[in-house]
């Protein structure tokens, strides 16, 4: 399912869902399959669990930053989930689909992001909304992809 501000995409993997809920809440593993996220630390010694914080850190091209994350949903074997700054909600959901897992990584940009991108950017706003679902978009189908192999192939 995608519109303008959700996008979600699914995959399957040759692996049980508690292997693939304990590598996708391993958020200091992040770099490994993130396109734009080359990596995450806890905040205070934090882990997989509903109210831990931690700080990505990204890059593209033309920038560097950092965001900071509180996990909303930590359910292993079924659900991880975090907000960036309040504004986006990112996660995964697993299901068991026959001898493998069914992964699906979902995007929101929620009203309260976009009106933040319109006030921050101000006349650019839009273009900005546009420029981080076109990356959600993009980047999905690239991290899952990256997940799969990850788990598929262990070193």
């Amino acid at each position: 399912m995608s519109d303008e501000y959700f996008h979600s995409a699914s995959i399957r993997i040759e692996g049980t869902p508690q292997t693939v809920y304990d590598l996708v809440s391993d958020v200091t593993r992040t770099g490994e399959w993130s396109p734009i996220c080359i990596g995450c630390t806890w905040d205070d010694g934090g882990g997989p669990e509903v109210g831990a914080r931690f700080t990505g850190h990204n890059r593209k091209p033309d920038r560097e930053w950092s965001t900071t994350s509180e996990v909303v949903a930590a359910e292993p074997g079924r659900a991880f989930a975090w907000t960036v700054n309040g504004a986006v909600r990112w996660g995964y959901e697993i299901e068991q689909e026959g001898s493998g897992t069914r992964l699906t990584e979902t995007w929101h940009l929620s009203e309260f992001g976009r009106d933040f991108f319109r006030e921050r950017y101000g006349a650019t706003g839009d273009q900005e909304i546009a420029i981080r679902a076109a990356d959600a978009r993009s980047g999905i189908p690239t991290t899952l992809a990256a997940i799969k192999r990850i788990v598929e192939s262990p070193s």
